[in-house]
């Protein structure tokens, strides 16, 4: 039986294959940071957040539930993904830190293992970027189709694709 493995595939089913861990992380800090941003959230989370010793919590709240958001959406678009796992990164270091570590692994019991698998699939994302199937690479094309025309001669030319880039 001969098996192909994933990276003998062509480029395109590679990209692919980055799309579903895009788009379930992102689904899930849409969903999170929402919940925070609600009027019912809130009111419920402001508490929480400073009983965690997270004060003052209202603007805490209001900061972590719209990075989550952003991240969220960045994370389905695919732009500026290493900044969007940075920041999911740490929102769930800091769940696990403050929330989630006293009830060890187990997510049934309150634990930390739906917050490392987000981290795990938010690590991915930093190292290997959003793929193919992304704005970032539709505008990335874009910006080196341009800069073809004008043959890459000066640096300055440049800027768009190094600001794509260090985006991600």
């Amino acid at each position: 039986m001969n098996v192909t493995m994933l990276n003998e595939q062509p480029s395109l089913l590679k990209s692919a294959a980055l799309l579903p861990p895009r788009l379930s992380l992102g689904a899930t800090m849409i969903h999170h940071g929402l919940a925070k941003l609600k009027k019912e959230g809130m009111e419920q989370q402001v508490g929480m957040f400073e009983q965690l010793g997270i004060k003052p919590g209202k603007p805490w709240l209001l900061a972590t539930g719209i990075t989550e958001l952003v991240a969220g959406v960045s994370s389905i678009l695919g732009i500026a993904t290493r900044f969007t796992a940075v920041s999911v990164i740490v929102t769930q270091a800091m769940a696990i830190a403050k929330v989630h570590r006293k009830n060890g692994f187990d997510m049934t019991k309150g634990g930390y293992e739906f917050n490392l698998a987000l981290i795990a699939i938010a690590l991915g994302t930093l190292m290997r970027g959003p793929g193919r199937l992304s704005l970032h690479s539709a505008l990335e094309r874009r910006v080196k189709r341009k800069e073809l025309r004008h043959f890459r001669l000066l640096p300055r030319q440049r800027r768009g694709s190094m600001l794509l880039d260090a985006l991600g």
